[in-house]
C-alpha cells in the first residue's frame, strides 16, 4: 500500500470539525500544511478524480497525515499560518517581497530610543512597519525628534547608573535635542509618556498627541509663558502639515486595513494599506507564490492573516475585493461597492496591479540576463576562451580603389551593441588599396590608446576578413605586447569560416549557433558603420573637390547653392539665369565657367 492509499483509507476517520492537516513524507518532513472548516471533507477532496499535476506529485511523496482539531475556523487559519512560517513546507505558498524593508523600532529599555532598523529582534521592543520608502521613515523620525527631545545615544541608562553620576551630558543636550535623561533631568515616567505619544504618531493616530500638545500650550499661555506656548504651537503646525500630506479620503474612515489583489502567472499579488482617520499611514505589497492550485479566497485569507501579524495591526475593519474563505474573529470584513471605502479598495487594487507588472518586468529582465550569460558561456566554449567575452570589439575596413580609406570599430557589451563606444578611423599611414596594412594601423592605434588611457581591453577581438587581415592584426598586438591577453579571431565572408592565429584550418560553427549569430551581428554592424562613414566622407570629398576649389565661392555661397539645387550635379545642369537669381551675375559666370571645365 502506497502512502497516498494509506492516507485515503484514514480519511473516513477524520472529524467533521475545523482544524489543520499536514501531509508528511517518509522521512518525517512536512510537505504541506492546510486549514479546513471540515477536516474530513477537505482531505477527501485531495483524492477526487480531477487532481492537478502538483497535487498528484505531492500525494505521491506523502506517507502520513497528521491533523489538529481546533475550536473554530479562525483558530485554524492562525494555526496554519504559524505552522507554515515555522516549517516552510515545500508545497505551501511562498510569500515573497525580495527586500528587507525598514522598520521603526521603539527600543525595550530604560528611556527608549526610536530609530530605523532592518533587523527585527525578539527582545520585547515595539516594531512598526514595514515601510517601503526610506525617505518616508526618515521624515517621520525627523518629525518625532522635532516634537520630542528623545535620546539618540546607546548608553545603558538605569536608575542606579544615573544616580551614581556615571554619565555626562553631550552636544545633543546643549543643542536642545535631548532632555538629558543620563543625568536625571527628566524622569523615566515622563519619558515613557513621550514614548507612548511617539507610538501613537507612528501608528497614524495624531488625535491623542494633538490634544496633549494643545493642553500643554494652553497651560503655558495661562501661566504667561508665551515663548514656550509658541514652541508648542509650532509643533502642532508640524503635525498638521505631516497629516495634510497623506489625507486622501473622508476622515470618517477611522481605522481600517485595505487589501487589493491582482493575479497572474501562478502568483497572487497583494497590496496592503493601513488607513487611520482618512490618512494612508502605511502601505506594503507582497507576492504569494502558489505551489498548489489554491483558490483565490484561500490565498486572500492567508495574506490578510500574515500581513496583519507582520505589521501588528489591530484595525477592527478589513476592506477586501472579495470575501476570503476563512475570516478572523472579531473583525468586520467589507467588500465596498461605492463611496470612500470603494475608492480606497480601487487604489489598493491598482497598487497590486502595478506591483505585479513591476515584478514581472524584473523577472523578465532576470531571465534575459540569465539567457545572455548562457549565450556568453556558449561563446566561451565554442571559441576556447579562458574568460567570458563580455566585451567584444570588431574591425572592418572600407575604401574605393584606395581612396577615402577608413575603418570602423564596433563594441558589444554582454552580447549587445554599445553604440556610444563605436569608433571611426581615417587611415593615415597607408597609400593605395592595402587592407592588410590598414588593419595593422587601426589595431595598433586602437589598443595603443586604450593602454595609454589604462582602459580595460576586450576579451575578444573579431577581424572582418580571413587569414591575411588576422595576421596583420596580430603584428600590431605583438608590437604592443598584448598578444595572448585577448582572444583574436578572423571571420571570412564566403563560408563564414572562423580563423585563429597560427591555425591554417578554419573552424566551422553550426549556422544556427548563438556564437556564429553574435559574430555575424558584430561583422554586419562594423560593415554598416564603416560604409556609412565612408559614404559621408566620399560625398564630402566630392563636394569639396568642385565647389571649394572655385575662386570667389565661399562657404555661405556654397551653402546657398546646395540648399537651392540640392547637389553639385544639379548645380552643373542649372541654367545661367537660375544661378544669377541665387548668387548674382558675377558669381554665376564664375560657376558656369568652372563647372563646364
Amino acid at each position: 500500500m502506497t502512502g497516498a492509499d494509506y492516507i485515503k483509507s484514514t480519511v473516513s476517520a477524520l472529524p467533521d470539525k475545523p482544524g489543520v492537516y499536514q501531509f508528511i513524507d517518509a522521512s518525517g518532513t512536512i510537505l504541506y500544511v492546510g486549514k479546513a472548516r471540515s477536516l474530513r471533507k477537505r482531505v477527501s477532496s485531495y483524492f477526487a478524480k480531477n487532481q492537478s499535476g502538483k497535487t498528484k506529485v505531492m500525494l505521491s511523496r506523502a506517507a502520513d497525515l497528521r491533523h489538529v482539531v481546533v475550536d473554530n475556523e479562525s483558530e485554524a487559519l492562525l494555526l496554519e499560518n504559524s505552522l507554515i512560517k515555522k516549517h516552510q513546507p515545500r508545497y505551501n505558498i511562498l510569500l515573497k517581497d525580495d527586500k528587507t524593508y525598514p522598520w521603526i523600532c521603539v527600543k525595550n529599555e530604560h528611556f527608549p530610543r526610536v530609530f530605523m532598523t532592518r533587523k527585527l529582534i525578539a527582545d520585547g521592543s515595539a516594531y512598526f512597519g514595514p515601510y517601503t520608502s526610506v525617505p518616508a521613515v526618515r521624515t517621520l523620525l525627523e518629525l518625532i525628534r522635532h516634537l520630542f527631545q528623545i535620546r539618540t545615544c546607546s548608553l545603558p541608562l538605569s536608575e542606579k547608573s544615573i544616580s551614581e553620576g556615571k554619565f555626562k551630558v553631550c552636544l545633543e543636550y546643549h543643542m536642545g535635542n535631548c532632555k538629558a535623561p543620563c543625568i536625571g533631568l527628566v524622569s523615566e515616567a515622563e519619558y515613557s509618556l513621550q514614548a507612548e505619544r511617539i507610538k501613537e504618531i507612528i501608528r497614524g493616530d495624531l488625535s491623542g498627541v494633538t490634544a496633549y500638545l494643545e493642553s500643554v500650550m494652553r497651560k503655558y499661555a495661562s501661566e504667561l509663558k508665551f515663548e514656550e506656548a509658541q514652541k508648542i504651537k509650532e509643533k502642532l503646525e508640524l503635525l498638521s502639515k505631516y497629516r495634510s500630506k497623506s489625507v486622501v479620503v473622508n476622515t470618517s474612515v477611522k481605522n481600517v486595513d485595505v487589501f487589493g489583489c491582482s493575479a497572474g502567472e501562478g502568483s497572487m499579488y497583494v497590496s496592503y494599506m493601513k488607513v487611520v482617520s482618512g490618512a494612508i499611514v502605511q502601505s506594503w505589497s507582497v507576492e504569494l507564490k502558489m505551489r498548489m492550485e489554491e483558490e483565490m479566497e484561500s490565498l486572500l485569507s492567508t495574506a490578510v492573516t500574515e500581513i496583519r501579524q507582520r505589521v501588528s495591526s489591530n484595525s477592527p475593519e478589513v476592506i477586501v475585493p472579495f470575501m476570503p474563505d476563512i475570516q478572523l474573529d472579531k473583525i468586520k470584513y467589507t467588500v465596498p461597492q461605492r463611496g470612500d471605502r470603494y475608492k480606497l479598495l480601487e487604489l489598493a487594487n491598482r497598487n497590486a496591479v502595478f506591483f505585479r507588472l513591476e515584478r514581472q518586468k524584473k523577472t523578465a529582465e532576470k531571465s534575459k540576463e540569465n539567457r545572455t550569460e548562457k549565450n556568453l558561456e556558449r561563446m566561451k566554449k565554442d571559441l576556447h576562451m579562458p574568460v567570458l567575452p563580455s566585451h567584444i570589439e570588431c574591425f572592418d575596413n572600407s575604401n574605393i580603389q584606395g581612396e577615402s580609406a577608413v575603418a570602423a570599430c564596433v563594441v558589444f557589451r554582454n552580447g549587445k551593441p554599445s553604440n556610444r563606444e563605436y569608433r571611426h578611423f581615417n587611415i593615415k599611414t597607408v597609400t593605395g588599396p592595402d587592407d592588410f596594412a590598414s588593419m595593422e594601423e587601426v589595431i595598433y592605434r586602437r589598443y595603443r590608446r586604450m593602454l595609454d588611457e589604462q582602459k580595460p581591453l576586450p576579451q575578444l577581438v573579431v577581424i572582418d576578413g580571413g587569414k591575411g587581415q588576422l595576421s596583420s592584426a596580430i603584428k600590431s598586438l605583438d608590437l604592443l605586447g598584448i598578444r595572448g591577453t585577448v582572444t583574436v579571431i578572423g571571420i571570412a565572408k564566403k563560408l563564414e569560416e572562423i580563423y585563429f592565429p597560427g591555425d591554417s584550418v578554419p573552424l566551422y560553427l553550426d549556422k544556427n549557433s548563438i556564437t556564429l549569430k553574435i559574430i555575424q551581428h558584430l561583422r554586419n554592424e562594423a560593415h554598416r558603420f564603416g560604409i556609412n562613414f565612408h559614404r559621408g566622407k566620399r560625398s564630402s570629398r566630392m563636394n569639396r573637390s568642385i565647389l571649394d576649389e572655385i575662386p570667389g565661392i565661399g562657404d555661405k555661397t556654397k551653402e546657398l547653392l546646395l540648399k537651392k539645387f540640392g547637389s553639385v550635379k544639379k548645380l552643373a545642369e542649372a541654367a545661367p539665369e537660375d544661378l544669377e537669381k541665387v548668387v548674382g551675375a558675377k558669381k554665376a559666370a564664375i560657376l558656369a565657367t568652372a563647372l563646364k571645365n
